[in-house]
């Protein structure tokens, strides 16, 4: 890419709005996915994503990409602090040394000497050692080796229960969650506890959400894709979205939603779209993660 084209991309990019967690950090309210790019990939998008105003970049130990992360964070020529970086502890090492390991071997993997959000990636309930682990995980934070930690894919029982033996509860759970699937009842409870929640999947993978008459219809009538409502759908509810794309036009699209706004109607017609229907199929109070 020419200096010039990087240039005009930085100048066009989007200044996206930022939630604050309960411990005092800011999160940009959208995000980069990375799921399932490999290595060369995301060397070679996270640069694209990043001049065209993403600064959330999500991956995972398990996802088999950091080190292609990392490298696109190196090629995007801005500060570190001016991106928030976002890994995952796999299932494999749940416990308490196996966390330090693991959280060195994703720090070095992305060539950074902290992260800025370290999520459980799924509870493993019947191992039963994600207490331990983000006992762990606190101490590493403690440390400086993480600013804000989090868990994914945890029901309101696994939250209580971190709470209840560690005193502490996440500041943001990152679960499956789009139009067609919306978590109310989860969503209220990390309201009521200050969890903020971040949505994978959340133009609907593995679904015919996109294609919807409803969504399309809003979608025509405000002159944006229905990609962008179901986006700026999250964003009006205040669930931080995490969409991927290898596609830099729809890059763009994907973050092109902060200038405009969903009505009232608009807003309830696409709660209407919720089915209840997981497009992933997974539970996390009986899947185990490897």
């Amino acid at each position: 890419m020419s200096d010039d084209k990087t240039k005009d991309l930085k100048d066009a990019a989007p200044d996206v709005a930022k939630h604050v967690l309960r411990d005092g950090h800011e999160i940009p309210q959208l995000g980069f996915g990375t799921y399932p790019m490999d290595d060369a990939e995301a060397e070679a998008l996270i640069p694209e994503a990043v001049w065209r105003g993403y600064r959330l970049i999500d991956t995972a130990a398990n996802y088999g990409n950091e080190r292609g992360v990392g490298l696109g964070v190196r090629y995007c020529d801005i500060p570190r602090s001016d991106l928030f970086l976002t890994s995952k502890l796999p299932g494999r090492d749940h416990g308490t040394d196996s966390v330090r390991r693991s959280l060195e071997g994703t720090l070095e993997r992305l060539g950074t000497d902290y992260l800025d959000l370290y999520l459980i990636h799924w509870p493993n309930p019947s191992v039963d050692r994600y207490v331990d682990t983000w006992r762990a995980m606190m101490a590493a934070r403690d440390e400086g080796l993480i600013r804000s930690i989090g868990v994914s894919n945890f029901l309101p029982e696994h939250l209580l229960r971190l709470e209840r033996e560690t005193g502490e509860m996440p500041v943001v759970n990152q679960v499956e969650l789009h139009p067609q699937y919306q978590q109310e009842t989860l969503r209220a409870f990390h309201e009521e506890h200050k969890i903020l929640t971040e949505a994978w999947s959340p133009l609907g993978r593995k679904t015919d959400l996109l294609q919807d008459p409803w969504l399309v219809e809003i979608a025509r009538k405000v002159g944006r894709t229905p990609a962008q409502v179901a986006l700026r759908w999250h964003v009006q509810s205040s669930i931080v979205a995490i969409p991927k794309s290898s596609n830099t036009e729809r890059m763009a699209e994907n973050i092109d939603v902060f200038e405009w706004e969903l009505t009232d109607e608009q807003m309830e017609r696409v709660r209407m779209l919720h089915t209840g229907i997981s497009g992933s199929g997974f539970d996390p109070s009986v899947h185990e993660e490897m």
